[in-house]
């Protein structure tokens, strides 16, 4: 049976072979006019049967200059809304994963059907949650101190999430989940707002264990946040002054001037779009609060791609990096090396690389360091701090590599994520992810993990062994690439090469 009783009112799904999906179900009220910068609002109920069988729009957003980052369907500020796959409406109580999409809090959607959570839920009898929230400006733009007394708000775009969370709560179960058993699972972006999520005490109690890829989170302070804030106003040639005009300034003339204010802020070492620490929905940024043992009771899966970086670098026209440019380019990515320092580092990667018979040009070098930095450090330092307070921390490293651009992407950022799915037949995947027998089976055993860990807390399962959880001097890491399968700390050398330098 495809239709259902929310909270809000009646709604009718799509019926699959298998599953039932569910699209654009409302979870708060449009952000538009009135709605703007304020914290997300109840959806007022509807009279009779509701269609929930096509999709519903996304943040509004620019283009991204990686190909497929950008929602692919149309834009809203009424974008608070969620995308349900479930075996059965029947009040069974499964296991429910929630997957906030990546894009750097600027760009993407829940919708794509890179993660359509119909392989998981039928192969693993869970449901997924997909979900869209607001990006970027109008996701999380302070402007509270400037516009005092209008009930405006900060971090719109966590507080969209935990409304999300909410909603699942009060509605998951007459679709056949189990609102004590959610799983909130993210990439990139989405990984960093899991992190946010573990931190932000309106939404404890609202998960019960968390999935990490490719992203530890972060958090401006006020300071830097009010900086940026500066600069998009700025972009739109406003003043203090005259801020409160962007209340009303049309959201594609504010995704333009965000399209130009980041840059600017990144250039200037203020960093992009994405939550701030504020004393109510973040008062310290992931890392630190897993440090403080914020997120104690959480069972945490955590990981990132062997070469992340490359998703980014590998693009048409790129000039290679030249050896005699390399230690210095090497040392600007490690505050307070020196040349001499840098020069150490690179000995490290190349050894470490060409005894793994992987590619190690002066490119390659400065692609798996700028990795190391920005990635695989962050990743164990958060896995190490949560092992502290919770037993079930896991970590795993994905290593299979992309077949596109010859082989120049590598074990790129994003690229686990048809695997995660079972997506490999989403449009694209084809050719960024590749086909047949090797790459079904490293999907089978991905979805198999995450599926056990939904259901128990533990990512083990006959396909890939046992998965230990972490430990300080062993450091077991699940490899997941053409063979799957327990190392101890693969890649060390590169990460302690390093990390003294990594704040």
């Amino acid at each position: 049976m495809s239709i259902v009783q929310t909270t809000h009112g009646h709604i009718e799904g799509i019926e699959r072979e298998l599953s039932l999906a569910f699209f654009g179900i409302p979870y708060g009220a449009s952000t538009e006019g009135s709605g703007r910068f304020r914290a997300p609002q109840p959806v007022t109920p509807w009279v009779g049967l509701r269609p929930a069988k096509q999709i519903a729009g996304a943040s509004p957003q620019g283009d991204h200059p990686v190909q497929g980052f950008a929602a692919s369907g149309f834009r809203s500020e009424d974008c608070l809304n969620l995308n349900v796959f479930t075996p059965a409406a029947d009040g069974a109580k499964r296991p429910v994963l929630f997957w906030i999409h990546g894009g750097g809090f600027t760009h993407g959607a829940g919708y794509e059907p890179l993660y359509d959570g119909r392989a998981l839920v039928e192969r693993g009898d869970v449901m997924v949650v997909t979900i869209n929230y607001r990006l970027g400006v109008l996701g999380f733009l302070d402007l509270r101190a400037l516009l005092p007394g209008r009930d405006l708000t900060v971090n719109a775009g966590l507080q969209d999430m935990v409304a999300a969370l909410h909603w699942v709560q009060d509605n998951i179960e007459a679709f056949g989940g189990d609102p004590a058993n959610v799983t909130i699972f993210g990439e990139s972006a989405g990984s960093a707002a899991v992190g946010a999520l573990l931190a932000s005490p309106p939404a404890r109690g609202l998960y019960r264990r968390a999935i990490m890829e490719s992203g530890v989170g972060r958090a401006a302070t006020p300071e830097t946040a009010a900086k940026i804030t500066e600069i998009v106003l700025e972009e739109l040639g406003l003043t203090a002054a005259t801020a409160e005009r962007i209340l009303d300034i049309p959201s594609p003339e504010i995704v333009a001037a965000q399209s130009r204010a980041i840059p600017r802020a990144r250039r200037e070492g203020l960093g992009g779009a994405g939550p701030m620490q504020d004393p109510e929905t973040l008062p310290a940024a992931p890392p630190r609060a897993i440090r403080d043992g914020a997120a104690a009771d959480v069972p945490l899966v955590i990981g990132t791609n062997r070469d992340e970086i490359k998703l980014f670098a590998a693009v048409p026209g790129r000039v290679p990096v030249e050896e005699a440019q390399l230690p210095a380019m090497v040392r600007d990515l490690l505050p307070g090396a020196t040349e001499d320092d840098a020069r150490g580092v690179i000995d490290v990667f190349v050894r470490s690389r060409s005894s793994r018979g992987l590619a190690h040009s002066p490119t390659d070098i400065f692609d798996a360091v700028t990795t190391a930095v920005r990635f695989h450090v962050p990743t164990h330092r958060f896995a190490l701090a949560q092992k502290q307070y919770q037993a079930d921390t896991y970590q795993y490293l994905f290593t299979w590599e992309s077949p596109a651009r010859r082989g120049a992407f590598g074990a790129c950022h994003a690229l686990e994520m048809p695997f995660v799915f079972g997506t490999l037949d989403a449009p694209t995947q084809d050719k960024f992810a590749g086909s047949g027998p090797e790459a079904e089976a490293l999907a089978t055993n991905m979805m198999d993990s995450w599926l056990a860990f939904a259901r128990t807390g533990n990512p083990s399962h006959p396909g890939v062994g046992t998965w230990p959880s972490v430990e300080a001097e062993v450091r077991p890491i699940m490899v997941f690439g053409r063979e799957s399968g327990v190392e101890s700390d693969p890649l060390s050398e590169e990460r302690v090469a390093v990390e003294q330098f990594v704040r």
